[in-house]
């Protein structure tokens, strides 16, 4: 998949035979990492980014004295990843470069932590204490492709450590959660994307009996751009649980939860609302026993749970009770 990166970094203007680039046609080629210095001169004035095709960007930047540096930033899909050459080295390295203000190298860690998380998960277990902040810290980076790249890793972590990122560093996946929401709800669409596909792999790698309690605070917060996506990734961890984990989890507090998204700003939450509504009605027809002492159907439940107005919400939307009024009001 192709992407466009940086897109803020200034256009470069026009430079002369020795300092145009060609794009794919690089005399060092990436080094196996995703980042490639193409030629060695510091940054001295302006920069731009342009596409390269299959997920690679080439980044110029121009020099006081007419020549040009470029840099090869590849966005490598998870399955793609290949394994690093030297595991020891890339280890005792690993959180030097991840804190690096020199960004190609920083690309190249994070794309590093992709690789020891995917092919040596047990060794960078112990180091998540260290790797979670400083992947943060890359995601609020003003640089384009480094806040890409960032999210790619936080994608990948969520898929390899599961329940794990939440058992071991719990305060952290919060600051975590928290960018990929922001990052997911901005302008820039190619950050949006992979922002959101890195919210996917959370809601289907992590347990939602632990991720539900840290979603849900964000369903009320200011911003509706960020309520809309918290609501997406709520509807998406809910049917994990099951029918009998909804009914364990409380399946009344999970309507309530649907129903004040009903009436958000954003047309995102409320679409989310109705289909957990949907899933929340099939899961408790799915597990319902027939019981003198307890309502049966879907109406006969909302409306013994419920005031009127919000039994009625909800089965409005859930296609039952649209005509006449709701039982017990």
């Amino acid at each position: 998949m192709s992407e466009v990166g940086c897109m803020d970094i200034k256009t470069l203007p026009e430079t002369g035979s020795n300092g145009s680039s060609t794009i794919g046609g690089f005399d060092k080629p990436c080094n196996g990492n995703g980042v490639a210095n193409v030629e060695e001169h510091p940054v001295t004035t302006t920069s731009s980014m342009v596409s390269a095709g299959n997920g690679v960007v080439s980044v110029e930047s121009g020099l006081e004295n007419g020549n040009v540096e470029v840099a090869e930033v590849e966005y490598v899909e998870s399955e793609n990843l290949s394994d690093v050459e030297d595991v020891d080295t890339c280890i005792k390295e690993l959180v030097a470069g991840l804190d690096s203000k020199d960004w190609v190298l920083l690309c190249e860690s994070l794309n590093n932590a992709r690789r020891l998380s995917k092919f040596h998960e047990e060794k960078v277990l112990d180091m998540l204490d260290d790797v979670i902040p400083l992947i943060v810290k890359s995601l609020k980076n003003p640089r384009s492709a480094v806040c890409k790249t960032a999210i790619m890793a936080s994608g990948d972590v969520f898929i390899t450590y599961k329940d794990h990122i939440i058992d071991s560093v719990d305060p952290l996946v919060l600051s975590l959660l928290v960018q990929l929401l922001l990052k997911s709800s901005q302008d820039k669409r190619f950050l949006c994307e992979a922002a959101e596909k890195a919210l996917v792999a959370l809601t289907t790698s992590v347990s939602p009996t632990l991720l539900l309690p840290k979603l849900q605070p964000h369903l009320l917060g200011k911003n509706p751009r960020i309520r809309a996506k918290a609501s997406m990734c709520f509807c998406r961890s809910v049917p994990r649980l099951g029918a009998e984990g909804i009914k364990a989890y409380g399946i009344d507090k999970l309507i309530l939860v649907a129903v004040r998204q009903l009436s958000d700003k954003l047309p995102e939450s409320r679409e989310a609302a109705r289909t957990l509504l949907s899933q929340l009605q099939t899961a408790y027809e799915e597990s319902a026993v027939p019981n003198e002492s307890e309502p049966c159907s879907w109406e006969q439940f909302c409306s013994s749970k419920f005031p009127p107005s919000t039994a009625q919400a909800v089965l409005r939307v859930t296609g039952v009770g649209r005509e006449g009024p709701i039982l017990g009001s």
